[in-house]
């Protein structure tokens, strides 16, 4: 009796304190994309803000080439498979410190770190390793356009003037791909640029 008489005191406290964890893990499911497990754009934005204190941060974009052709051709499941491929490779090419999410559709973006100042020759070899095919289906594969912006080059500016520079810069890298076929695509904007592509957002 003595023991239950201990004990009743404490199961509100351990009721809240299940219930909290509950929450955080509903709270960090939902700031997960479903399918390739990024991190959504809000959530994307908070940790990307953080890293860009850093001089030494760099603001990728990644966009999935001729994606609508691979899901008429193969079907949403090579698709979808494609999409989490490309979020499992960008995740590994971009390891702590860095952060990555699914902006939205076939659209990745990431904030990099570069300490040793190599990120050109990290993003040629990562554009190539995006343009395998999908391990479980080797017939489905496509390039990955990447534009990228170094913050060093761009002092004051906020993480949705990056993202725009980084797009800015993807959208030269595809259109200079035109001319020719490549396997992989890359764009680094060093100067201002005004404009970008109609339709796109930055991350707020």
């Amino acid at each position: 009796m003595n023991t239950l008489t201990t004990l009743l005191p404490a199961l509100p406290a351990v009721g809240w304190a299940l219930h909290a964890r509950w929450l955080h893990v509903r709270l960090t499911t939902a700031r997960r994309d479903p399918l390739t497990g990024l991190w959504t754009r809000d959530a994307f934005t908070r940790r990307a803000r953080r890293l860009l204190r850093d001089p030494r941060a760099v603001v990728v974009l990644a966009d999935v080439d001729h994606f609508k052709q691979i899901n008429d051709r193969f079907g949403h499941a090579a698709g979808d498979a494609l999409l989490a491929t490309v979020a499992a490779r960008l995740t590994h090419a971009t390891a702590s410190p860095g952060v990555v999410g699914r902006l939205g559709g076939d659209e990745f973006a990431a904030v990099v770190i570069d300490r040793d100042a190599t990120m050109a020759d990290r993003l040629h070899t990562l554009a190539r390793v995006l343009a395998r095919p999908v391990d479980t289906s080797p017939d489905v594969h496509t390039t990955v356009s990447l534009g990228w912006a170094r913050a060093a080059d761009h002092p004051g500016e906020d993480l949705s003037a990056l993202l725009r520079r980084a797009d800015e810069a993807m959208y030269t890298a595809k259109r200079s791909s035109r001319s020719g076929p490549r396997r992989a695509r890359l764009g680094h904007l060093l100067n201002s640029v005004a404009g970008r592509r109609p339709g796109r957002r930055g991350a707020a």
